[in-house]
């Protein structure tokens, strides 16, 4: 009886931990080039992050509760805070020969207790709804140019100068008050001094300080041309436009264009298109933390 003969497939040791060991070395290599690639997700839906976030509210069972002082090391109001301040120069401060031991840029105490956060009437918070809305309507990146006519003290400004190169970011503002704040608190302690933001002290709509060489892809004015007589007003856009990119550029404006509206539909549009400036239109935004709005009116330069 013939009996058939089986051959079996031999692998030896060397040859199977070389293989395993070219297949660990090319999974390693698919990895790093699938985590290197660039991300080309789309942009998180606002509306599903506020509706995530308000699941995990209810998930966690929270409530507001009235806000009220809590156990701590020191726990005081901002007016207390301040107080303090006043009178014991800081919470722990050097004494005797070490007297004149403090920092370079001593900051007064109405800005470490955040005073100025209330000079606006309004939810210091708002800022960054401003920053964002400005940004996506005028497709900014972090190489765009922008420039403030009154920023204050930097309730929106701050967000633009974290967002763009340094030096990137140029302001105009008349107030010494919002100026020492922006200087002496808020670009210190938001860690923003590397930015070297070109913030100018000045009215009368001078912007020769900032020199003739750049071009700005956006420039914006919250609330700021209401405070302003139209002929001054007149007098900043005349001399912004050339400083505006042509067809890309954008100008915004707050609240309202009185400065227009009160020469007519037909001389306010002759007077821009005299100027190169065209109208683009009316845009609301709405804020995401508090029940407000704001109106921004939208201009280009549409002549090279």
């Amino acid at each position: 009886m013939a009996s058939s003969s089986q051959k079996g497939i031999v692998i030896t040791i060397p040859v199977l931990v070389l293989s395993v060991s070219a297949a660990a070395i090319f999974l390693f290599f698919l990895l790093s080039s699938l985590s290197s690639s660039p991300c080309t997700c789309p942009p998180s839906n606002p509306d599903s992050t506020l509706t995530t976030t308000a699941a995990v509210i209810r998930a966690n069972g929270l409530h507001m509760q009235d806000n009220v002082l809590r156990k701590g090391i020191n726990p005081r109001t901002r007016a207390q805070q301040l107080e303090d301040l006043n009178n014991f120069k800081g919470i722990s401060h050097y004494e005797g020969s070490e007297a004149n031991n403090h920092t370079a840029l001593p900051c007064p105490g109405e800005l470490l207790v955040e005073e100025h956060h209330s000079n606006y009437g309004e939810p210091w918070a708002g800022g960054r709804d401003v920053f964002e809305f400005l940004a996506e309507s005028s497709r900014l990146t972090a190489n765009s140019h922008v420039l403030e006519i009154g920023c204050g003290t930097l309730r929106v400004g701050l967000h633009f100068i974290r967002y763009l190169k340094p030096e990137h970011f140029h302001c105009l503002e008349r107030d010494e008050l919002s100026l020492m704040a922006a200087f002496r608190y808020e670009l210190p302690s938001q860690g923003l001094l590397h930015k070297r933001p070109l913030i100018v002290r000045g009215e009368d709509m001078d912007f020769t300080k900032f020199g003739s060489d750049v071009m700005y892809d956006l420039i914006y004015a919250s609330a700021v041309f209401l405070h302003m007589p139209d002929k001054l007003v007149w007098v900043g856009l005349e001399r912004l436009v050339s400083r505006l990119k042509p067809y890309d550029g954008r100008i915004f404006v707050s609240h309202n264009i009185k400065f227009c509206l009160r020469l007519g539909g037909d001389e306010c549009t002759k007077r821009l298109g005299s100027l190169g400036l065209e109208y683009l239109g009316k845009h609301t935004h709405d804020s995401l933390l508090f029940n407000h709005y704001e109106i921004w009116f939208e201009f280009r330069r549409s002549k090279a």
